[in-house]
């Protein structure tokens, strides 16, 4: 399960900022919330500094009240092709595995 989540987080951590801009915490915590709960919050930080670097996101600093500014990424227009993308991906493989566990029934 984790080796398979490391392969689709990228792609959900973009359709997470398709909805809205948020910081690193505030996409773990929804992660979390989600039933994610063993997603480390360094991973998801790492991603977001990939994601950034491949230039999928923009980034502003926003004043935090406790500590430094926070970046809340927001998805790009880069970013909306790559998660078409990471979508039209996510169907044919969801439609091969549907036709797989079909046949052995």
């Amino acid at each position: 399960m984790t080796e398979m989540l490391k392969g689709t987080l990228e792609g959900i951590v973009l359709a997470i900022l398709s909805m809205r801009a948020a910081y690193g915490y505030e996409i773990t915590a929804w992660l979390r919330d989600q039933g994610f709960a063993d997603i480390a919050e360094g991973t998801v930080y790492a991603l977001l500094v990939r994601i950034e670097q491949r230039g999928f996101v923009d980034v502003e600093k926003v004043p935090s009240e406790k500590g430094p500014p926070r970046k809340v990424y927001s998805l790009n227009a880069e970013g909306r092709e790559y998660l078409e993308e990471f979508w039209r991906t996510w169907s044919f493989l969801s439609d091969r595995l549907s036709q797989l566990n079909q046949g052995d029934k």
